[in-house]
C-alpha cells in the first residue's frame, strides 16, 4: 500500500444496520479499506430496507451524523414509498434521496473537504449524477460501482415500457459511466454489457471486481434449526429461495416444482414487489412457506435450513445482474440449483466449484426435473455444499476485493 492513506467519500443506499445485501458489501468494503489504514465518509440512508420504512428508533431526523474510528456515517432520509410495485413514486424517491446525498457529501459537519476519491454505488443509477457532481466539488476521482445495470433489468422484465423514460434512463447510464474515473462491474458478462453502451475510449475505465462473501460472518450449520422449527418443518428435505421477491426472479418455477413435489417443503424467504401475486398463487399449496427478512445474525441459520437453494433468474438478465446470494449460499456450505442464462457468471462458477447445477431459464419441466434429481442423493448435495465452501474460501476474501479498490483509487491518486 501505498504510506499516505487515502481519504474517501462513500456514497451508497444502505449501510449497516440494513440489512439490503448491496449494505452489507458497501459495509465490508468500507471496514477492509479502513482496516488497510484509509479514511473513510460514508453517505447513505437511515436503516429502512427490512419493512420499507425507516426503522424505528431511527426516524424524526433528515439526517444523522455518526462518528467512528475510521471517519463518519451521516445517514439521510431515504424518502421510502409505501408499495414497491409503484415505480413512478419509487424513482421520485430516488431523486430526492440522491439529492440529499449530493448535498451531504459536499457540505456535512466533520467531513473534511480535501478528499482522494469518491466511492458511489448503483442501484440507485442517480447516485452516479450525484457521484460526478460529489467529484467536481472535491476535485476527486470518481469509482462507480455497478450493482445491477439499470434500466435494462427493469426494461427486460417490462416494469418499464414508456420510451421516453428508457430514452432518458439510457442517457443518465452513458453519462453516468463516461463521468466515472472508473467503473466497477461484478463480471465479465455485465462489463461486455456496459462496453456495448460507451465509446471503445472509456473501455479502459471497466474493470471486474466481484462481489464477496464473509466465511467468519456465514458458515456452515446442521440442517434441523431453530427457524426450520418456527415455520413448522419438521424434517423434510427443504427447497429455499433467499432474498427479494421481485420481477427479474422466474419464481414461478418454484410454484411448478412445489406442486410436483408436495412431499417437499418450499420456502420463500424475502420480501418484493412480487410477494403478494406470488402467495395468491401458492394460496392452495401446503407444502410452500413464506417468512420475512430475519435479522442479518441470524443468516447463517436461515440458509442452513434449505438442503438446497434455488437462484432462478429470468432469461436474458444474466448480463445486467449477478445475484449476491450466491456467495452466501455457497459460503453456508449448501448446493444451489440456478435457472440462469447459460455461458454467464453463475453457471461458470458452479462448473468450477462443483457446488451445484445450472438449467436454462424459464423452463419449469428442466428445473422440476434437475431439482427432483438433486434431491434424490443426499450425499451429492452434501459434497456440492462442501465444494461451494472450499470454493468460496479461496476465492471471495474480502481483503483481496478491498486491495482491488484500492488499487484503483490509487492510479487515479
Amino acid at each position: 500500500m501505498n504510506n499516505k492513506p487515502l481519504r474517501l467519500v462513500v456514497l451508497c443506499p444502505h449501510f449497516a444496520p440494513d440489512i439490503a445485501p448491496t449494505g452489507v458489501v458497501m459495509t465490508r468494503i468500507v471496514h477492509e479499506l479502513a482496516a488497510r489504514g484509509h479514511e473513510l465518509h460514508v453517505v447513505t440512508s437511515l436503516p429502512w430496507y427490512r419493512n420499507h420504512a425507516i426503522e424505528q428508533g431511527w426516524g424524526g431526523r433528515l439526517w444523522r451524523t455518526e462518528k467512528t474510528s475510521w471517519g463518519s456515517i451521516i445517514r439521510v432520509h431515504p424518502f421510502p414509498g409505501k408499495s414497491k410495485s409503484n415505480l413512478l413514486r419509487r424513482a421520485i424517491g430516488f431523486l430526492a434521496f440522491s439529492y440529499a446525498v449530493g448535498i451531504r457529501s459536499v457540505h456535512a459537519d466533520g467531513l473534511p473537504f480535501k478528499v482522494d476519491g469518491v466511492l458511489a454505488m448503483s442501484p440507485p443509477l442517480t447516485l452516479g449524477l450525484t457521484g460526478w457532481f460529489t467529484k467536481i466539488i472535491r476535485r476527486a476521482p470518481l469509482v462507480f460501482n455497478i450493482q445491477d445495470v439499470f434500466p435494462d433489468a427493469a426494461v427486460q422484465t417490462g416494469a418499464i415500457t414508456d420510451r421516453r423514460i428508457i430514452a432518458a434512463a439510457k442517457w443518465l447510464e452513458r453519462v453516468s459511466y463516461q463521468r466515472s474515473d472508473a467503473v466497477v462491474l461484478l463480471s465479465q458478462d455485465l462489463r461486455e454489457n456496459i462496453a456495448r453502451k460507451i465509446e471503445p475510449k472509456f473501455h479502459h475505465r471497466l474493470h471486474v471486481i466481484p462481489n464477496f462473501v464473509d466465511t467468519q460472518a456465514i458458515a456452515p450449520l446442521d440442517r434441523m434449526t431453530s427457524y426450520r422449527r418456527e415455520l413448522g418443518i419438521d424434517d423434510r428435505q427443504v427447497v429455499m429461495y433467499a432474498g427479494n421477491v421481485g420481477f427479474s426472479q422466474s419464481l414461478h418455477l418454484l410454484v411448478d416444482a412445489a406442486r410436483a413435489m408436495p412431499e417437499i417443503a418450499f420456502v420463500i424467504n424475502g420480501d418484493g414487489a412480487a410477494r403478494k401475486q406470488l402467495e395468491e398463487s401458492c394460496a392452495t399449496l401446503f407444502n410452500v412457506y413464506f417468512a420475512d427478512y430475519q435479522p442479518i445474525e441470524r443468516l447463517s441459520e436461515v440458509l442452513a435450513t434449505g438442503d438446497i437453494h434455488v437462484v432462478p433468474l429470468r432469461a436474458g438478465l444474466a448480463s445486467v445482474s449477478v445475484p449476491s446470494k450466491s456467495y452466501s449460499i455457497l459460503a453456508a456450505g449448501r448446493p444451489m440449483l440456478a435457472a440462469i442464462d447459460p455461458g454467464t457468471e453463475i453457471p461458470t462458477m458452479l462448473a468450477n466449484s462443483g457446488a451445484g447445477i445450472a438449467v436454462e431459464p424459464d423452463n419449469s419441466e428442466q428445473f422440476t426435473r434437475a431439482l427432483r434429481s438433486a434431491l434424490s442423493d443426499p450425499q451429492a448435495l452434501m459434497r456440492m455444499g462442501r465444494a461451494g465452501r472450499i470454493w468460496v474460501e479461496t476465492h471471495a476474501s474480502p481483503a483481496a476485493v478491498a486491495a482491488q479498490y484500492e488499487a484503483i483509487f490509487l492510479a487515479n491518486r
